[in-house]
């Protein structure tokens, strides 16, 4: 008598092989987008806790500031934030993230020129 073997064969496994190659194809640009709104994100809360530190030294020192240095707040891993122009009464600033490029952010407040690519003064702006 011929003895029935249990398992798959090599087209099956081909078959499933080939799905999973094409599920792969759709999820990974999803996943790419998510890490691209996520560097975004990054980018506009640096520039509102910006924003509440500079406040925080006008209120001590009665001027903005341009020397980030000085004030108490860390930017998150990768952003790269420019303080653009400081003065008694305004301040102006961009920022960007290596793996969002060309991506800019830019706010301003005050009485200083709007920072491109921000249009509205204490808004955020993107391009």
């Amino acid at each position: 008598m011929a003895v029935k073997r249990a398992g798959f064969t090599l087209i099956e496994l081909l078959i499933v092989v080939v799905i999973i190659g094409i599920l792969a194809m759709i999820a990974i640009p999803k996943f790419q987008n998510t890490k691209g709104k996520a560097n975004v994100t990054a980018i506009k809360s640096d520039l509102r806790n910006l924003a509440t530190a500079e406040e925080a030294y006008l209120f001590d020192n009665n001027a903005y500031t341009s020397d980030a240095t000085s004030l108490t707040f860390t930017t998150s891993p990768g952003v790269v934030l420019n303080i653009t122009n400081a003065t008694a009464s305004g301040w102006s600033a961009t920022a960007t993230h290596p793996a969002s490029y060309p991506l800019t952010c830019g706010i301003y407040i005050g009485n200083v020129p709007p920072q491109p690519p921000a249009t509205v003064e204490g808004l955020i702006g993107c391009q």
